[in-house]
């Protein structure tokens, strides 16, 4: 829950910097089992990075020797819970720096807090000025899930001692939460890259989490068929009770109500009910927690009613992917006893809850779904635009390591929400890479995040960005050069700019093709489509940007080493291309060539020169309305002039009130870039496009696309709120244009609204409407 805090008072005097390489450390015997643990994480952390090992003794050496002092307040003082003061003193002399937790898990933060704030060079620990620092958290709850499954893009490689340091690492930027999963969920049940069984890893990571002292919860998916039958309940409750009994530490239980599973909410609700005091008997003080993800409208109406009657096992509310209301509507439905939890998917890059606005197609089709991700900003902006509703704090969704940098920004956000995103970056880069490179990494964090903004074409940051992380590299030691993190932002920099150059040589080439194909209309056929198929060629071994494309792969086996990163599926073993495995896409098409090379050997199968022009001048035409009609290419932020915003990503990041550009699933037959991208409406929302300055005399009739995911959901499509143009249509799984006539009084003032509107009936993913290119065409 929110709660009371005090803000970070950090005071860097132009005082000289203290020197505490030869600082010992004093821990009194009085601290407690996760205090010690805390001791542990401070001692390991300056070994690691400087070589130094500071002796641990339980009193004070005295005065003239520097020292740093780990104590919890004293008892009986009402202090905010998990908070701390960080303060230097001069110890006679010598440095000096005392650590006072207001509990067990403040004195862990406090650590943490000196860490990030320490420059740790090799032989050297400095203190670069004074410090004076209270501060607790503003949010009860601060965590990220850590799914030891298959699903994941490098934590199923992960042993204990990894997941020992990389839980260490969220603690020291003030997470106090971890979430598992159990070994039965959407997953395979093995993965060729899992150092223990499922089952026994849980214990080791639920075991880590009691012995530092933070909360362990659990993301438990209902996922069997039926649980209005009584004998799949108690299996349930048989099979559940075992992981239950077999886990040290559990406080809290969290069901989503589909993403997997997909049950009725009064069945979902009698099961945890269940559940719950299956729960209770191994962990007596653990919560229960359940999310509406996945329900179509009439279910979540029978899920606020249920809601409604306040039932007293449950204890909140989870707002995650796929809820079909936004999160402030989500807050006002349900009753103010329960808190709401946030649990944000900081992971993925499209198809997700937090899809990158506008993202370039290039990207999409081959960085894809699980890329590595640092988006600082873009965080930040859905943390201050939706947390405040989840007061119970946040739990993010992850799926691996890409997300590093995200998770970083959400703890240093939900422990003070008026953080400096920067500051948080420079913090990143000072404890994990280094303090020399704090800044510059930081500032490259933000740069890969720019890259991203824009069309690829145009956007000549990206150059400068793998430029300014070639500096890095060349600066870097040999332990940053190993340093996973540092091995992340060089791939995603190379990868970029390899991607860029490739975009830059295809684009030239695709005109240079078009204007070949043209000379067909006059001259002769066969040999202008030969041209034009030459022009479209590219040569594997000469692509544009080949010395790019090999560091990206030299770095992604570095990254399998460092970190167990599975960037490929055949030389990796990872699960799938669209979990991380990008390095698989790298030479994916991202411009209309294989399409028209498909185009090029039909249209040479036909029968004459006649019907060949035609079929040439279908494709040099293909985006032209004729007289007086307008095209939109709805998944090109620059060519969609008619269709309706929205209130926009900065004020509704969720697009659940904005359609957003999305993706479609890549099929076996090659498809225009205009069919690969579309723009989409979440939930019960239409796709709503606006027309002026329409001839009122004149028939107009709509062509259009839809493409989109491998379902074939059903749309209505219907012009100025009243005239139905058709009815709920499921859309062709083969993509092809498809027209209606518009009705002349539809089109009588001038002006024409249109709206693809979404089945209510539709549950899932949410995304229920999505339309590629629209015509209006003015018909003769």
């Amino acid at each position: 829950m929110t709660r009371r805090f005090a803000f970070l008072l950090l005071t860097t005097l132009p005082a000289a910097a203290s020197d505490l390489t030869h600082a010992t450390v004093v821990a009194p015997a009085r601290l407690t089992a996760p205090e010690r643990k805390a001791v542990s994480l401070l001692i390991d952390s300056v070994r690691e990075r400087t070589r130094v090992t500071w002796p641990v003794v339980e009193t004070s050496p005295g005065t003239g020797k520097p020292v740093v002092t780990i104590q919890q307040a004293a008892t009986g003082t009402a202090l905010p819970a998990e908070g701390y003061r960080l303060r230097s003193f001069d110890n006679g002399g010598a440095a000096g720096v005392e650590i006072t937790g207001n509990d067990e898990r403040g004195v862990l933060f406090g650590v943490g807090g000196l860490l990030r704030a320490l420059e740790m060079r090799r032989d050297s620990v400095t203190l670069p000025g004074a410090l004076d620092i209270q501060t607790a958290p503003k949010y009860a709850l601060r965590g990220h899930q850590l799914g030891y499954r298959p699903k994941t893009n490098s934590y199923d490689g992960w042993n204990v001692p990894q997941w020992e340091s990389y839980i260490r690492d969220l603690a020291v930027f003030g997470a106090n939460a971890i979430e598992l999963i159990p070994p039965r969920s959407d997953d395979a049940a093995d993965s060729p890259h899992f150092p223990l069984p499922p089952m026994q890893m849980m214990v080791e990571m639920s075991r880590l989490a009691q012995e530092y002292g933070l909360q362990c919860w659990i993301w438990y998916p209902a996922m069997d068929p039926d649980y209005a039958n009584p004998a799949t309940v108690a299996a349930a409750l048989q099979e559940w009770g075992e992981v239950f009994r077999q886990l040290p530490r559990i406080d809290a239980v969290f069901v989503p109500g589909g993403d997997p599973g997909h049950t009725e909410p009064r069945h979902l609700m009698a099961l945890l009910e269940k559940q719950t005091a299956n729960l209770r008997k191994y962990h007596p003080k653990a919560t229960m927690w359940v999310s509406p993800q996945g329900f179509n409208a009439p279910w979540m109406e029978q899920f606020f009613g249920l809601m409604d009657q306040q039932p007293p096992w449950l204890s909140g509310i989870v707002f995650g992917p796929q809820v079909r209301v936004n999160l402030p509507e989500l807050r006002q439905r349900i009753p103010k006893r329960y808190p709401i939890r946030f649990y944000p998917d900081i992971t993925h890059s499209v198809n997700a809850q937090f899809t990158v606005n506008d993202w370039d197609i290039a990207y999409a089709q081959t960085e894809e779904r699980e890329v590595i991700n640092p988006r600082p900003l873009d965080e930040s902006q859905i943390f201050r635009v939706l947390q405040p509703f989840a007061d119970a704090g946040f739990l993010t969704y992850s799926e691996g390591c890409n997300d590093d940098v995200n998770k970083a920004v959400w703890s240093a956000l939900g422990w003070n929400p008026e953080a400096s995103v920067l500051d948080a970056l420079r913090d990143y880069g000072r404890y994990f890479i280094g303090p020399d490179m704090a800044d510059a990494f930081a500032q490259g964090l933000l740069a890969l995040e720019r890259n991203w903004r824009g069309p690829l074409a145009t956007n000549s940051a990206v150059e400068v960005t793998l430029a300014q992380f070639q500096d890095l590299e060349r600066r870097a030691s040999p332990q940053q050069k190993l340093n996973w993190r540092f091995q992340q932002a060089l791939y995603r920099a190379n990868y970029d700019a390899y991607l860029r150059a490739r975009l830059t040589d295809e684009n030239a080439r695709e005109r240079r093709a078009m204007e070949l194909l043209a000379s067909a209309r006059t001259g002769s056929v066969l040999p202008a489509l030969a041209a034009a198929e030459t022009a479209l060629s590219v040569d594997p071994g000469a692509r544009a940007g080949g010395a790019l494309r090999a560091r990206v792969f030299e770095l992604a086996e570095a990254l399998f080493q460092s970190v167990h990163m599975q960037l490929s599926v055949p030389r990796y073993a990872a699960i799938d291309v669209g979990r991380g495995a990008n390095l698989d896409l790298i030479d994916r098409p991202i411009t209309n060539a294989d399409w028209l090379l498909k185009r090029f050997a039909e249209i040479r199968a036909l029968g004459s020169d006649t019907a060949r022009r035609g079929a040439i001048d279908e494709v040099l035409n293909w985006t032209n309305p004729g007289p007086g009609g307008f095209y939109d290419d709805l998944g090109d932020p620059a060519n969609r002039q008619h269709l309706e915003p929205g209130t926009g990503f900065e004020n509704d990041p969720a697009f659940i009130q904005t359609p957003r550009t999305g993706f479609g699933s890549r099929r076996n037959t090659p498809w225009r870039v205009s069919w690969y991208r579309h723009a989409e409406a979440l939930y019960g929302n239409a796709i709503r496009m606006r027309y002026w300055g329409l001839d009122p005399a004149a028939r107009y009739k709509i062509r259009f696309t839809q493409a989109g995911d491998g379902t074939a959901r059903a749309t209505r499509l219907v012009a100025n709120g009243k005239f139905e143009i058709h009815p709920m249509r499921k859309k062709d799984l083969e993509v092809k244009p498809v027209e209606f006539e518009i009705p002349v009084e539809a089109t009588a003032n001038g002006t024409l609204f249109l709206e693809w509107q979404a089945n209510p009936e539709e549950s899932g993913n949410g995304r229920f409407v999505q339309v590629n290119e629209v015509w209006l065409i003015r018909m003769k």
